[in-house]
């Protein structure tokens, strides 16, 4: 069984995110950079399945710059066995992704695609969605476990009232929420072997896949600062201010 797995290069969740001056943006220079945590815990799932003899293969895919290399560098010492990064320098919306992400399935031909449920910088959890429906695959999302045998995936995935257990056919897309697992720290050894594993890069224009964006950022800014807080006397003062002030009750 073959699984890919796609990650993603975005700002480290430890950094603080800083507005563009012209409000275009978020400003990456000189900011640190890391795997989506979303997608560090879908490679950790995947080398799990392959620890357990249920994977042959597990491939890492990035779509980004040639740093998202550092990234798929990251996946392939935590236990990947080759990666495919996908070069561009274009900011990709999901539909974008997932259309790119069709084209390396359709080569790869994966039995399972295990995926982080969102990124945390545009937080859109859509990608593994949208990509489901353009290969017609069966999908399981927030998954919190994961079982595979045979062409089947049993997912456990929490919703409001509790927890709901899905089974899907493979191939299928699952998308990982963060209690399915705790990723694994990249040993020195692993991440020196990881040097000598398998990078390829594909141009974006190679493809053939229409990424032409849909949306267009009027503006970006940071969100207002939050005035101190006050003390009230009493309950009743308090519901007062909160119908009064707040304008909440």
């Amino acid at each position: 069984m073959k699984v890919l797995v796609p990650v993603k290069r975005v700002i480290d969740y430890n950094v603080k995110a800083r507005v563009k001056p012209d409000q275009t943006g978020v400003d990456l220079a000189n900011v640190k950079m890391s795997m989506n945590p979303f997608c560090e815990i879908a490679v950790e799932e995947a080398v799990r399945l392959k620890e357990k003899g249920v994977a042959t293969e597990v491939v890492a895919v990035s779509i980004g710059p040639q740093q998202a290399g550092e990234t798929l560098r990251t996946a392939l010492a935590m236990g990947a066995d080759r990666a495919i990064l996908v070069q561009t320098t274009e900011d990709l919306e999901p539909l974008a992704v997932a259309k790119v992400l069709a084209a390396i399935i359709g080569k790869e031909t994966p039995d399972l695609v295990i995926m982080g449920k969102q990124a945390i910088d545009g937080d859109n959890n859509a990608t593994g969605q949208m990509l489901a429906t353009l290969l017609d695959w069966p999908q399981a999302t927030f998954a919190s476990a994961l079982e595979v045998s045979g062409k089947k995936a049993k997912v456990t995935r929490e919703v409001d009232g509790g927890l709901q257990t899905l089974e899907i056919d493979l191939p299928g897309i699952v998308t990982a929420d963060l209690r399915l697992n705790e990723p694994r720290y990249a040993s020195l050894p692993n991440i020196m072997k990881a040097k000598k594993k398998e990078l390829a890069v594909e141009e974006l224009a190679s493809l053939g896949v229409d990424t032409a964006p849909r949306l267009k950022v009027v503006k970006v800014t940071e969100p207002p600062k939050r005035s101190g807080g006050i003390k009230v006397e009493s309950a009743a003062d308090l519901v007062s201010k909160l119908k009064t002030e707040a304008g909440v009750l």
